[in-house]
């Protein structure tokens, strides 16, 4: 054991020399923050590496800084938004946390902290490591490098984006140095390899045990009808047994029933006595929570399984207490620790016990309730020959290596977290769970009473783990989540639910095998500070992130959806559309287009039908549905009990029929050049419990391996440049373009009706979406029913709808699935399409930027938007509609602080007229306009 000490001393120390002398600038909050609105134009300050006085690392980019202290081990101790100075970190945590073989390890962070409303510089020298977590060994900056490779379609692009982002990747790498490893072995030796110095399972009552039994109440008593262990007391009164601590006496545990209890700071648990302080874990019944009374404060632990029996483990380990609990004895989470100056506690009590752990009552008692203490034990020192065989057992977690990478980028206010695992032992070890971020965050609002719906904390968190519909917020339901910190006792909400905790991880597994000299990397996790609680300024923050993390949603090519995918009607449509200028086709769904089949034929007529649409300048390609169906008992998915499918039905991906369907995939668009995947009911993230699937061993392991077979084609395809329509939120992961927003059937409705809810939901959409980022629907043909006045078809007799709805979508930058056999059936149609690609195109630029939110539409006055691009050479674009059947004059307030025209504006109407406007310094313009009925107007900004 020593040898081992001395081995892993020396290797800790030699390591950690490097931090003695930082070789970085030092870090000036005023000379190092951006001046510039970084919405408006490219700020001057690329991301690096600073340090502080106190020898802290600080990675800042003149937007924001997220500050470490490396010592006594690496810690955030700042998360700050430089141009608004506001600190968005109140507590000191784990940078992470990880599962390896059934042991879970902290990695990094400091403890000691002694409230957690705030954090003050002079707290951090008191603060101490964690002895259990992983430490710093080193770190180095990089350059930020690609997730996966893009082939970019430049020619649906309104101009050229870098890949990947511009910025700086830190890395900070972890190791357990002598002292976790000891401490480790000596917390996993198994109780039964230790000494018992005394067991009692409460079939009498032992002599040396001393009862403490308030007289409040008559019945109150530690041996209710006799039976010893079986307590019956009022609520908040205190009935418990106590008895001298043995000699060498270093676990303490207990098995408690909690019966019909249902006290909070009065719960059944157990408690150590030392001549200083009394040191307490107990269950909260009432809350269905622990709690951890350290000497000085409570702190609650949520955790509790109501009616059901659980141990309390204490355990002192040098100079602190040490507490657990488990529910088969096995696996044990932590409750809570607490330091002692002394090395042995005097007496041990086991009952219900004062929130300080004396045997106090309430002012205020309650109704009789009953609890059981069914086992205590007090055990010593394990043998020496299982202290050697733990040595041999656990040194192998010396060579895993945990690394914690952070990104930021140039002129984006956005951090990057994620974290791999190194395997360099010479055996395999499982991940079963992780947590890559860990921020005890600012909360927003304080609010004592309960609350039905929070504020929650002014930060955007987005990962590439993330499925199960249109939406970004899917992410709570896969891979985030925003919870109530069980060490910030002095909040003002009295329950302490304020949801101020972030924590990154999976909601199952990941469960994966790593093999030796193999490494795990967990997913990536981003975090927006927002600089601002306004609506419109934070869906811009959001989009220009969206932007820079998934260029590829910038792509927005002109699509129609062909009905029929016979050669004829195929070609027929690549004919229309390269007339017109449309620059995709799609064989939709019900067309008879099958990706699944892979004969020979097949092949080679898709083949032959790309070819025909390239030599027009058009992309080709088709859908195929994933979810949403049923392949037979063997290959679906196989929920847990009161758990169904989120689509209803659901192949597992990783059954025989999931790995035969993505082999399809990859050799259709392979061997054909497919353009584009119209990839409908994604994988939802369905879990599976079948373990008799090829690709994953059972539940906890089945929603990561899915989400890995789907994530790993999406990348496979943006390396190719195949365009992804996926109507569910993987752009992170690859794909170009989900649904805007709207219900399938309402195309169903009446045509004027359609005009209304088609801007409504465009309007709606774009607060989070780019408008390239999400699809919008044109029935030209009756869809799911309405009949002749749903329809556009024949279109030459609906020209002002069909002109309309261009105008509505095309003005909009919005791309929609044209659905029908053609897309004019005259020439006056042919020329009415025209002139709304010519104009799209014309606009490009400006049309694909981001939209400020004029007036949402409501059918009885005039609605619009602002397309708004400060570094293009059309600075902005209004598109302004009238739903009324009567021409309308209006004087309307245009804000333009987002074109980056903050003094005078061009303004040119759509007949190229032009008109010089001052801005007032509300950054605003005044239009009078006339708009015609049932009709538009526009006019771009310069």
């Amino acid at each position: 054991m020593k040898s081992l000490h001395f081995f892993l001393l020396i290797f800790f120390v030699s390591n950690t020399l490097c931090f003695a002398q930082l070789n970085y600038p030092l870090f000036k909050q005023a000379e190092e923050t951006a001046v510039n609105d970084w919405l408006l134009s490219q700020t001057d300050m690329p991301t690096k590496l600073y340090k502080t006085e106190r020898n802290e690392l600080v990675f800042a980019n003149g937007l924001v800084s997220r500050t470490f202290t490396i010592e006594p081990n690496c810690a955030t101790i700042g998360l700050e938004h430089l141009q608004t100075n506001e600190s968005f970190l109140r507590s000191v945590r784990p940078e992470a946390e990880v599962q390896i073989d059934g042991i879970t390890f902290e990695v990094g962070g400091l403890i000691g902290q002694p409230i957690h409303n705030y954090l003050l510089p002079e707290w951090i020298k008191d603060m101490k490591s964690n002895p259990l977590a992983l430490r710093l060994v080193d770190y180095r900056v990089e350059d930020v490098k690609e997730r996966f490779p893009w082939k970019k379609r430049e020619e649906w692009m309104p101009r050229d984006m870098p890949w990947p982002a511009p910025g700086k990747e830190l890395i900070f790498r972890y190791k357990l140095n002598s002292e976790s490893l000891e401490m480790l072995i000596n917390q996993n030796t198994s109780d039964a390899g230790r000494e018992v110095l005394f067991t009692d399972a409460f079939e009498a009552m032992d002599k040396n045990w001393n009862r403490v039994e308030s007289d409040r109440g008559d019945r109150n008593s530690f041996m209710n009808e006799g039976k010893p262990g079986e307590i019956m007391a009022l609520s908040n009164t205190s009935v418990y047994a106590e008895r001298p601590v043995m000699d060498n006496a270093s676990i303490f545990l207990v098995k408690i029933d909690p019966g019909t209890d249902q006290s909070s700071s009065w719960g059944p648990g157990l408690a150590l006595v030392f001549n200083d302080k009394i040191i307490k874990a107990n269950l909260r019944p009432g809350s269905e929570e622990f709690g951890f009374f350290n000497g000085e404060r409570e702190e609650r632990i949520s955790g509790m399984e109501p009616g059901k029996a659980v141990w309390l483990r204490m355990e002192i380990k040098g100079d602190e207490v040490m507490a657990f609990y488990s529910y088969d004895k096995e696996e044990w989470q932590k409750i809570g620790d607490a330091v002692i100056r002394e090395l042995a506690p005097q007496l041990v009590r086991i009952g219900k016990m004062d929130g300080r752990g004396r045997g106090n009552d309430n002012r205020i008692t309650g109704e009789y309730a009953r609890c059981r203490i069914e086992t205590f034990q007090m055990l010593g020192r394990a043998s020496q020959s299982v202290i050697n065989a733990d040595i041999k057992k656990y040194s192998y977690l010396e060579d895993i290596v945990v690394n914690i990478h952070y990104e930021l980028y140039d002129g984006l206010p956005v951090f990057c977290k994620w974290i791999t695992v190194e395997n360099k032992s010479n055996q395999d070890i499982t991940i079963n769970s992780f947590k890559s971020e860990i921020l005890a965050v600012t909360e927003p609002e304080s609010i004592v009473d309960p609350v039905e719906s929070w504020i929650l904390p002014n930060i955007t968190v987005e990962t590439d783990y993330n499925f199960g519909g249109m939406s970004s917020e899917n992410v709570l339901n896969s891979s985030i989540a925003w919870k109530e910190d069980p060490l910030y006792t002095t909040q003002v909400n009295y329950l302490r639910k304020t949801p101020c905790l972030l924590e990154v991880y999976p909601k199952y597994g990941p469960e994966q095998i790593i093999q030796s000299n193999s490494t795990f990397s967990s997913y990536r996790t981003w975090e927006l500070l927002h600089d601002s609680w306004d609506r419109e300024r934070k869906g811009l923050e959001r989009r220009r992130m969206m932007r820079v993390l998934s260029p590829w949603v910038t792509e927005n090519p002109i699509l129609m959806h062909v009905r029929h995918s016979d050669d004829e009607s195929v070609k027929r449509a690549i004919d229309q559309c390269a007339e017109v200028g449309f620059e995709m086709v799609i064989m939709t769904f019900g067309s008879g287009f099958n990706a699944e089949d892979n004969s020979t034929e097949n092949i080679e007529r898709i083949k032959a039908l790309v070819q025909y649409a390239h030599s027009k300048g058009v992309a080709l390609g088709g859908y195929s549905l994933l979810a949403s169906r049923s392949i037979n008992d063997e290959n679906n998915v196989v929920m847990p009990e009161e758990m169904t499918p989120r689509f209803g039905n659901s192949p597992c991906l990783e059954s025989e029929w999931g790995h035969d369907y993505f082999d399809k995939l990859y050799q259709l668009y392979e061997k054909t050049n497919l353009d584009i995947l119209e990839h409908d009911g994604s994988y939802p993230g369905d879990v599976c419990a079948s373990t008799e699937h090829p690709g994953h061993k059972g539940l906890n392991d089945s929603q990561w391996n899915q989400y890995k077979r789907i994530t790993d084609f999406y990348k496979w395809c943006r390396s190719k440049g195949i365009y992804l329509n996926v109507p569910d939120y993987y752009f992170l992961s690859g794909s170009n373009k989900t649904g805007m927003g709207y219900r399938e059937t309402n195309w169903s409705l009446p045509r004027e009706q359609q005009e209304i809810i088609e801007r409504q939901n465009i309007y709606d959409g774009t607060w989070d979406k780019t408008p390239s980022m999400g699809w919008m629907f044109v029935p030209l043909v009756q869809y799911h029913g309405g009949g002749a006045a749903a329809t556009i078809e024949p279109l030459k007799e609906h020209l002002p709808h069909y002109e309309q709805r261009l105008a509505n979508l095309f003005g909009a930058g919005v791309q929609a699935c044209y659905r029908g056999p053609q897309l004019y059936d005259a020439p006056e149609t042919k020329e009415l399409v025209e002139k709304w690609v010519n104009f799209y195109k014309k606009h490009r630029e400006i049309l694909d930027s981001d939209i400020i939110h004029l007036r949402r539409p409501n059918g009885r006055d005039w609605d619009g938007i602002l397309h708004v691009n400060p570094e293009g050479e059309e600075k902005g674009l209004i598109m302004l509609y009238n739903p009324l059947e009567k021409s309308i004059t209006r004087e309307i307030k245009i804000p333009v602080y987002y074109t980056g025209l903050h003094q005078n504006v061009l303004l040119e109407d759509k007949f190229g007229n032009t008109q010089n406007l001052s801005v007032n310094r509300n950054y605003e313009i005044t239009i009078k306009v006339t708009i015609p009925e049932k009709g538009y107007n526009f006019f771009v900004l310069k």
